[in-house]
């Protein structure tokens, strides 16, 4: 790999690169690597806010945390995924991002401890000027490049989503939200209580089951939970036969497939897809299956669905470690929970997997010409940049699929987009809005809390190509990396 950065770092000045990345996580290793690959001459730099790269993998602690989708489709199209788990644990996760991170010689660029809070966008120089907060003391400084490549995911880092109940003050026992996961919290036969029923939720429970003396889901609606082999089967078998490259092609081309059908399936025919879903809950549970647990009042990925790998959630509900309630909070008490119905719910530890509080670009302020830019007055353009913002991308995975594929894309667009510049002599390139019936949308047709909680904050979607946000992986694929980078809606300046 390249290893002729062509810049020299230094934290009392200011210095100059090609492509600042903001974020260390999955997506921002991923596009370190494909800069790497199809911009080698581009120098760039990885500002990362925290300690480690990793992001969420690095960030979450909590018992049994792992992929919610299997690794063939969240990992990178370019490294091919080796462990024989399909879904796993976040400890593999975190191994197989820095084992790619030092392949194609990413980690070296990467900035630890460095908080993007502003970025400004000059036209008459054609550059941003982005503002970083550093170390402990939070001395600033600035940095500026051509592109900007924010990869921060999306939810707020610092804290996670709790509502407001009754009586918090009352429980003497531990109160605590999956984001922020003590080290030393011992939950060895404790009765525990885990609010929540997305995917957390659903990971949390089976593996708090293992050691704590109860643990009871309660859940104020339910979730689609599905049943998914942890091992791919066919996946494995590939392996043995094929080189490993060829092998991963295959199986990530097999799920995607499998996934684009069975998602389809779900909004064109949900009245089939929700009676798949409840007859394989019944087969799991028997006779201690209750419609009322397992039968949202939403249609199939409305909400993200949610994977219970091997079927552990059903297990240890068959086993007696593990219920289910469906009811609202009336109130905490001394000694745990009393629901609406008058149902009393005693715990030593109360489990807030409540959800998440989105927040873009970990709240990153952007300035184009010395005017804020408004988010909810922009429409997205590819699902990766904003109208009238130049030079700017970012990777955002799909709501219905891995993460990993869209950003994967993301990257890809990016490289030849910086290349198709350089060969035109480009300095500038801005999505604008000149099809004058292209309307406006919500950005996420999702009804999950955190989305609805944030959508007023979010920028809009249009009613058309490129500006309609596709979540279809097969026609992003067909946009991305075979359209047109001179569309007709990317205006390009010298």
């Amino acid at each position: 790999m390249n290893t002729d950065y062509s810049f020299a770092y230094h934290t009392k000045c200011m210095q100059h690169v090609d492509v600042i990345i903001v974020g260390a996580g999955l997506s921002g290793i991923g596009a370190g690597c494909h800069l790497r690959m199809e911009c080698p001459r581009k120098s760039f730099v990885i500002l990362e806010g925290r300690e480690a790269m990793g992001g969420t993998w690095d960030l979450f602690r909590y018992p049994g945390v792992r992929s919610d989708s299997d690794m063939y489709t969240l990992g990178y199209r370019f490294r091919p995924w080796r462990d024989p788990k399909a879904i796993a644990d976040a400890a593999a996760i975190l191994s197989y991002i820095h084992e790619t991170a030092a392949e194609y010689d990413v980690e070296s660029t990467i900035r630890y401890n460095h908080r993007v809070q502003r970025a400004s966008w000059s036209s008459d120089d054609a550059r941003w000027t982005v503002h970083v907060e550093t170390g402990s003391d939070n001395s600033v400084v600035q940095l500026t490049c051509n592109f900007l490549y924010l990869c921060t995911g999306y939810y707020d880092y610092e804290n996670g989503y709790t509502p407001e109940w009754a009586g918090v003050e009352r429980f003497r026992g531990t109160i605590v939200h999956p984001q922020k996961w003590p080290n030393d919290l011992d939950y060895t036969g404790k009765r525990i209580v885990v609010i929540g029923s997305g995917a957390t939720a659903i990971t949390l429970v089976p593996a708090l089951a293992e050691r704590a003396a109860h643990v009871t889901m309660l859940q104020r609606s339910p979730s689609y939970i599905v049943k998914r082999p942890t091992q791919d089967t066919v996946a494995n078998l590939l392996r043995r036969c094929l080189p490993d490259r060829a092998a991963y092609v295959l199986s990530r081309w097999k799920n995607v497939l499998a996934g684009t059908f069975f998602y389809n399936l779900a909004r064109n025919r949900p009245n089939v897809f929700k009676w798949m879903v409840a007859r394989g809950v019944r087969r799991q549970l028997g006779e201690q299956y209750d419609s009322k647990h397992f039968t949202p009042p939403y249609d199939p990925w409305d909400q993200r669905l949610c994977i219970a790998p091997d079927a552990d959630i059903f297990r240890e509900m068959r086993d007696g470690r593990v219920s289910v309630v469906t009811e609202s909070i009336e109130t905490f008490n001394e000694s745990g929970l009393l629901l609406k119905s008058g149902q009393q719910l005693d715990a030593d530890i109360i489990v807030t997997a409540t959800g998440l509080v989105l927040k873009l670009f970990s709240g990153m302020q952007l300035v184009v010409d010395g005017t804020p830019v408004n988010m909810p007055r922009t429409l997205v353009y590819k699902g990766m940049m904003f109208s009238n913002v130049p030079n700017l991308a970012f990777a955002v995975g799909y709501t219905n699929a891995s993460w990993t594929l869209k950003c994967d894309l993301s990257s890809e667009y990016v490289c030849r987009l910086l290349n198709y510049m350089d060969q035109q002599g480009y300095a500038t390139c801005t999505p604008r809005v000149k099809d004058s019936n292209v309307g406006d949308e919500p950005v996420i047709d999702f009804n999950s809390g955190y989305v609805l909680r944030a959508l007023p904050s979010l920028p809009r979607q249009g009613s058309k190509p490129p500006w309609r946000l596709h979540q279809n992986y097969l026609k992003d694929l067909q946009l991305m990396r075979y359209g047109r980078v001179d569309d007709g809606a990317m205006e390009f300046k010298q």
